[in-house]
């Protein structure tokens, strides 16, 4: 079955307003099944969780709707899915209960292609501990990140690699699994930030090889969350602060306070969504997901080719994404022109690409730009041919 992209955009009531959004990296928009699911949770009710009375009950519900779904999305247990305020939150968090293992002498990989997110609670955890950071670096000239460059820095006493599944400000997709193999040759633990890499790509943990993977539902489609995953038995080692009474049941442990029913409600609903746009008639959501990540990445190639192949033909252009393996995701400076002028630019057309470095600090300084990063193009499964057309047209007419 064709990618029926007239048909996804209609289902988005943002898209009304006309704008072109090529920012779905820093958080795509939402469907109306999302909207309806949020509000169905809310107008039902709803209290502590439990097996009594029907909000008890509406709320165990959810959670457990909401663990099934991302596992299925994520090829992993529901029984290790993790709600999180953020990914940002969930790495600070879980980045403090690890390093309370690690001792003076023993060491951590971070990677320049990663999102702060993902470099500066291991740096300042492994600060606290007296432990050695160590970096890994990605070739400026091609984006690329291999896997070699993490082995490098690969020693007995490395507790543990902390890398990104794909560049929010470049699009690369290191090769997690080659990556896996060395670390857990080396006896440590693989931390993976897939909130870029989920949102484009498939994820099965079991072949990716992460041992912890967090990702953010606001980058596709779903609410503003954050959700980690990772082995129950390997979540039931670790021993993080929580208050006396609250359970110590895995997941349950790392989750402070009580769950936002109506945003778990939320993720359920983008998780069926994303299920439902590739066509499959499967009964079983992991095969419908599959098939609807097939016709995502091919919508989104088709499109990415096409920005690719108009931007060939602007003097004074300059792509910063060329890895062999990349989400539809573009980096772009301009000649004698500063990147948040073509952002304003195109703004007053309805096109919205932003610029900066997105956080991304150590890869844009390590691309040679700075903290400023460049113009970032983003692709989503609802943009169109017509939105391609408009980013072309105003960016040669901002260069003109």
């Amino acid at each position: 079955m064709s990618y029926d992209v007239n048909a996804v955009r209609e289902r988005f009531p943002a898209l009304r307003s006309g704008t072109a959004h090529f920012d779905g990296p820093g958080g795509t928009q939402t469907p109306a099944s999302v909207i309806a699911a949020v509000g169905e949770a809310w107008s039902r009710p709803l209290s502590i969780r439990g097996a009594g009375l029907p909000g008890e009950v509406n709320a165990e519900t959810i959670v457990v709707a909401f663990r099934r779904a991302m596992a299925d999305l994520l090829g992993a247990d529901p029984a290790g899915i993790v709600f999180g305020r953020s990914a940002t939150q969930l790495t600070y968090d879980f980045s403090r209960t690890l390093a309370d293992t690690w001792r003076p002498g023993d060491e951590v990989v971070v990677s320049r292609l990663d999102h702060d997110a993902n470099i500066r609670p291991w740096v300042q955890a492994a600060g606290r501990a007296g432990a050695v950071v160590r970096w890994a670096d990605f070739d400026p000239a091609t984006g690329e990140l291999p896997a070699r460059s993490v082995e490098a820095h690969l020693t007995e006493r490395t507790r543990l690699v902390a890398v990104t599944g794909a560049s929010n400000l470049i699009g690369t997709r290191p090769d997690v699994p080659a990556i896996a193999e060395l670390v857990h040759r080396a006896g440590a633990l693989l931390w993976v930030d897939g909130v870029h890499l989920t949102a484009h790509h498939p994820v099965d943990l079991r072949r990716l090889g992460a041992d912890f993977f967090v990702c953010s539902p606001y980058k596709f489609f779903g609410p503003h969350h954050g959700v980690l995953s990772a082995r129950p038995q390997l979540l039931d080692t670790l021993r993080p602060d929580k208050l006396a009474p609250s359970t110590d049941a895995v997941p349950e442990r790392f989750e402070l306070g009580t769950l936002p029913y109506e945003s778990l409600a939320g993720t359920r609903a983008a998780v069926d969504f994303i299920a439902g746009l590739g066509g499959s008639t499967a009964d079983g959501r992991p095969e419908r997901l599959r098939a609807a990540y097939a016709a995502i990445e091919a919508h989104e190639a088709a499109l990415r080719q096409s920005v690719e192949a108009g931007l060939r033909r602007l003097d004074g252009v300059t792509v910063h994404s060329r890895a062999g393996e990349r989400t539809p995701t573009l980096l772009l400076t301009f000649e004698g022109r500063e990147a948040t002028d073509a952002y304003r630019f195109l703004a007053r057309s309805g096109v919205h690409a932003p610029a900066g470095s997105f956080y991304a600090l150590e890869a844009s300084r390590h691309l040679g730009l700075g903290d400023g990063g460049g113009l970032r193009v983003g692709l989503s499964a609802y943009n169109d041919a017509d939105d391609v057309d408009r980013l072309l047209t105003g960016l040669a007419d901002f260069l003109r």
